[in-house]
């Protein structure tokens, strides 16, 4: 449960609202909601482009800043693989 909860601390570190977020995802908001919420497991697909969007929002490039923040997201040690 607590991916979720850094998910949506993310979100509101970039002062986004889940409606602005999940237009920007190309999703409805309810639906974003529940990936927030943890009702619902989120696809690694929309995850990377969460993170990636995100990057390009608030920062410029996606390349090094996605890999990392994949890793916080999962909380694992290794760099996952990015297609």
């Amino acid at each position: 449960m607590a991916q979720y909860q850094r998910i949506r601390d993310l979100r509101e570190d970039h002062d986004l609202t889940q409606r602005a977020l999940a237009e920007i995802l190309g999703m409805p908001q309810p639906q974003y909601n529940r990936y927030e919420r943890g009702l619902r497991d989120i696809p690694t697909d929309i995850l990377q482009t969460f993170i990636i969007r995100l990057r390009i929002i608030c920062w410029g490039g996606p390349t090094t800043y996605a890999r990392r923040s994949l890793v916080f997201l999962t909380k694992s040690r290794k760099t996952p693989r990015m297609a």
